[in-house]
This record gives structure tokens, C-alpha cells and sequence, in this order.
């Protein structure tokens, strides 16, 4: 009877190394093309909140009210409180969010723990009988990964004195005329220096005029 021929036991060898070396390649090239995908869709939904919180920043500064949030010593109504890292100003939030009427914000870089800093908004609702504002459940977070940022203002104060850039808004009886948020996030993405105006303030309306036209526009400037 004739043998009939097969494989030797190198051939096999042979091909079960030449499958796990196209098994290793397939793997590499999965797990380079799911690494590629993850990172698109972070950087994708970066942009989407670095943009989502300039144009709610935008939105809410522009909107603000002159409406009192506290009183100081002299029983004088406090419009606007602003430092480097913190401001509170009154303002209707959008939809639905704005049934409860105008709440008082509060906007501030807090640190992350980890080095950084991430931008958080705290809301709280102006009850009509006077009393102090209520919270309004737990701050949010606009930004997170923030490597170094700060608020600035411009404006007039209560007295009609031009005030130029700050990082503190010492006279709360007027509203700042403009409002510079500078943020540094981490990764690729940027943050545009974000110039904001508020709506004019009664106490220094016969001030417009003290500031440069050109500094009253809104946006972001170079």
C-alpha cells in the first residue's frame, strides 16, 4: 500500500507561527484604529464642551440684570460681585431652566485636585419675599482640565469714574461694562480671550461715553 503524504511536523509548525504573526498584526491594527476612534471622539467632544461654555458664558453675562443681590454697609444696593476667580451677577437662565424666574450666579475657577482647575456654575433662586438666596441643587461644571485662567472687568463704577482693566470689580453698585474670561485648558484646544458686554448700568449711563467705542463691542478680541 502506498503512504499517503501529509504535512511534517516543521511545516505545521511553520504555518501556526506564520498565523500567529497575522494574528499579531490584525490585533495591532484594531487597536490602532479603536485608539485612533476614542481619541477623535475626545478631542470631538472637547471642542464641544470648550464651545458650550462660551456660548452659555456669552449668553448669561449679556443677559444680566440690574437687580440687587445684596446690600453693603450703607444699605446700597451690590449689583455685581467680581474678583479674579469668582463673580456672582443675576440672570434669566434659557427654556425651561428659566421658569423659576432670574437666579443669582455664581461663576468660579475652584481646583480640581489634580493641579488644574475647572470652571463651575452654582445657582440659587431670589425668593420675592427679600430673604436670602436658595441654592439650587449642586454647582456644575462648564469646564474641566483647565491649566490656569482668570476674570477681568472694565467698566464705570457707581460714582461715573472710568475703570480700566481689573481683576477685581471693587464697586458692586454698578455692573462692569465688559467682562474678560481667560481660560488655558489643557490638550490641543484652545479658549479664545472672551470679551463680554453687559447691558449699561443706570448709576453710570451718562458715563458711556468715558470708554473707547472699540472696547464695547462684544466677542472675542485679539
Amino acid at each position: 500500500m502506498k503512504r499517503v503524504a501529509g504535512f511534517t511536523l516543521l511545516e505545521v509548525l511553520a504555518s501556526l507561527v506564520l498565523l500567529a504573526l497575522l494574528l499579531v498584526g490584525v490585533y495591532s491594527g484594531l487597536r490602532t484604529a479603536t485608539h485612533s476612534v476614542r481619541s477623535g471622539t475626545a478631542a470631538i467632544e472637547r471642542i464641544d464642551q470648550v464651545r458650550s461654555a462660551e456660548e452659555f458664558l456669552r449668553r448669561e453675562l449679556a443677559q444680566s440684570l440690574i437687580q440687587p443681590i445684596s446690600h453693603n454697609d450703607r444699605g446700597e444696593a451690590i449689583y455685581f460681585v467680581g474678583s479674579a476667580r469668582e463673580m456672582r451677577y443675576i440672570a434669566p437662565l434659557p427654556g425651561y431652566l428659566g421658569k423659576l424666574g432670574p437666579q443669582l450666579q455664581r461663576l468660579q475657577l475652584v481646583d480640581d485636585g489634580n493641579r488644574g482647575l475647572r470652571l463651575e456654575l452654582s445657582l440659587a433662586v431670589l425668593p420675592p419675599d427679600g430673604q436670602p438666596p436658595k441654592p439650587l441643587g449642586d454647582p456644575q461644571v462648564l469646564l474641566d482640565h483647565i491649566k490656569g485662567g482668570s476674570f477681568s472687568y472694565r467698566g464705570v463704577d457707581g460714582d461715573g469714574h472710568p475703570v480700566p482693566w481689573s481683576g477685581a470689580w471693587a464697586d458692586g453698585r454698578a455692573l462692569p461694562q465688559l467682562v474678560r474670561i481667560e481660560l488655558q485648558p489643557e490638550g490641543n484646544q484652545g479658549w479664545p480671550r472672551l470679551d463680554v458686554p453687559l447691558r449699561a448700568n443706570p448709576l453710570s449711563s451718562n458715563a458711556l461715553n468715558a470708554l473707547p467705542q472699540a472696547g464695547l463691542r462684544g466677542g472675542s478680541s485679539p
